[in-house]
């Protein structure tokens, strides 16, 4: 992130909390702690933020959890890859050939 992206921030901040800091020293302050932070993520957590508190974010809530983040999305991109697997394999199945199910009985010693 840099100083506009922060600027930026601060200015949807400010919108929902008119007392926030948005003095020089903190856009400072808060882009020595966000220089490595993606501003997509970063207004992502706020706008979230902003919904569920009445008090102004800090730098932890701005950052959120990214690590937890990156594992949801992961998970969430791995689960649409298994059910859209199991998706072609319901339409590529067939039964199995007529006499199968009796000889498997018949090797198991049910027939």
């Amino acid at each position: 992130m840099n100083k506009a992206e922060v600027i930026d921030l601060f200015i949807e901040i400010k919108r929902e909390y008119p007392n926030f800091d948005d003095s020089d020293e903190n856009i400072d302050r808060h882009l020595k702690y966000l220089m490595d932070f993606p501003f997509d993520t970063a207004l992502r957590n706020v706008e979230q933020h902003i919904k569920t508190n009445k008090w102004p974010p800090g730098i932890a809530e701005i950052r959120g959890r990214l690590g937890e983040q990156i594992e949801r999305d992961r998970m969430r991109t791995v689960t649409e890859e298994y059910f859209a697997e199991r998706a072609r394999a319901r339409q590529e199945a067939c039964p199995p050939p007529p006499g199968w199910k009796e000889e498997v009985y018949a090797k198991l010693g049910r027939g």
